[in-house]
């Protein structure tokens, strides 16, 4: 057995008798399980708060230390920004393989995301018209992790539907920048890229420093102090949201091959020791026959230990009675990436409301949606799935509502309007509108 995993920790939400419920000591963990959270608080909070106000006052200086401190990179602000000569050395140093892949990638996610149309909309009568315009946002930043992997997919993902939205800048911040992740930006369409990473680049992005412009919204996942950060400065910008470690939850029932659950779920826990892989199966039989396949798969990973990690801490194997206990135990964990590895999984998908994206069938793996299916994995994780939706153009558009009233339509609300003005102490609104209808026009 690979060193440290002795298969996925069991939940068994199996009713204990006919008619009856899970054991109140099964519900209770797997309760915990669904509330994990995406490091709201705790040192991380703390260390951000204290480069953003860093940043903030000193700028450019702030930065530079930070990438001293935290990289052990000694730079000038004039290293910040990459030159357009590196961009485009790097270019020429990725294989013609990658290349390849990152500009089919890039077109279909292009091709998806020219689908996401957002027409202004409203009503035109007589007298009036009430409207809510849409417009892309002025200026964008994209974060790129670089940390144990560098993701040019992430670029991609997150880039493309902001140019598609017609943003008018787009900026790539990232940690020493490779480079596959500055071809992936050159081919992403992005404007420019600064080389810093951290609470610190959020900083950047937020206030404006010297050197990097203050944005309007900041995209992209990250580290514990980026998903701190852009927690912390909502409101000074807009943020995508607060994103938690990756996680996979597989519905598997007898049908399921085995093999094609572990590498799924494996597919998930390589990413960090804080990924969540879980399986949820109402085949007893089927969590022993994953357990073997995830021994044998993980003896020649070259991230193992990460993997390993991330299954024995914050992975499971969840036993239902039956598909609607699966699809109930789903919907509870609202996971980021949902796959459906069960008879009749097209039927059954619509049933599964809570979930950033779905993977239907066993020929439609998760991996695909993270590299050249089309739509963004940008997803919501730690349960936003709740609530929250995948990155998209939408994240790009903001409305503004246009209103005009002539004399005769403002004297019909008038009345409704004074009215509840003053109900409201507010007798300044109420005048505002009396004293245009006063003799003579406004």
């Amino acid at each position: 057995m690979s060193a440290g995993f002795a298969g996925l920790p069991r939940i068994d939400l199996r009713p204990q008798e006919a008619g009856g419920s899970p054991s109140a000591e099964a519900s209770a963990t797997w309760r915990l399980q669904c509330s994990r959270s995406a490091g709201l608080d705790g040192a991380a909070d703390d260390a951000a708060r204290t480069i953003l106000a860093d940043v903030r006052a000193r700028g450019d200086a702030a930065i530079l230390d930070c990438v001293e401190e935290f990289e052990a990179r000694t730079i000038t602000a004039a290293d910040l920004e990459v030159s357009n000569e590196r961009w485009r050395a790097a270019s020429s140093n990725v294989s013609d393989e990658v290349r390849e892949a990152i500009e089919l990638a890039a077109r279909r996610v292009h091709l998806f995301h020219r689908t996401q149309k957002f027409p202004t909309t409203g009503i035109e009568k007589e007298g009036w018209s009430l409207h809510s315009r849409a417009a892309p946002l002025s200026r964008v930043a994209v974060y790129a992790p670089g940390g144990t992997a560098a993701y040019p997919s992430s670029v991609l993902m997150a880039g493309i539907p902001a140019k598609v939205a017609r943003v008018r800048e787009v900026f790539l911040l990232t940690p020493r920048a490779s480079d596959v992740v500055l071809h992936a930006a050159s081919v992403a369409g992005i404007d420019r890229v600064f080389e810093v990473g951290g609470a610190q680049a959020i900083a950047a992005a937020a206030f404006g420093t010297e050197t990097i412009p203050r944005v309007d919204k900041i995209v992209g996942p990250g580290n514990a102090y980026v998903t701190a950060a852009k927690r912390q400065v909502f409101g000074v910008c807009d943020v995508d949201g607060i994103a938690g470690p990756s996680e996979i939850l597989v519905m598997a029932d007898a049908s399921a091959n085995p093999e094609l659950v572990a590498a799924d779920l494996i597919s998930q826990a390589e990413h960090d020791p804080q990924a969540c892989a879980i399986l949820v199966t109402d085949a007893p039989d089927l969590p022993a026959a994953v357990d073997a396949a995830l021994t044998r798969q993980l003896g020649d990973l070259p991230r193992a230990d990460i993997a390993i990690t991330s299954l024995r801490e914050h992975g499971a194997a969840v036993l239902v009675a039956d598909l609607s206990g699966m699809i109930e135990a789903a919907n509870d964990y609202a996971p980021e990436h949902l796959e459906l590895l069960i008879e009749r999984a097209e039927v059954i998908a619509p049933a599964l409301t809570r979930a950033g994206a779905i993977f239907v069938g066993a020929w439609t793996p998760e991996a695909a949606g993270d590299y050249t299916a089309g739509p963004s994995h940008v997803l919501p994780t730690a349960g936003a799935a709740r609530f929250g939706s995948p990155l998209g153009v939408w994240d790009f558009m903001k409305y503004t509502s246009v209103l005009k009233l002539d004399r005769a339509e403002l004297e019909a609300q008038a009345k409704a309007i004074t009215a509840l003005a003053r109900a409201e102490g507010l007798e300044g609104h109420a005048r505002a509108v009396e004293c245009r209808l006063k003799d003579g026009d406004a």
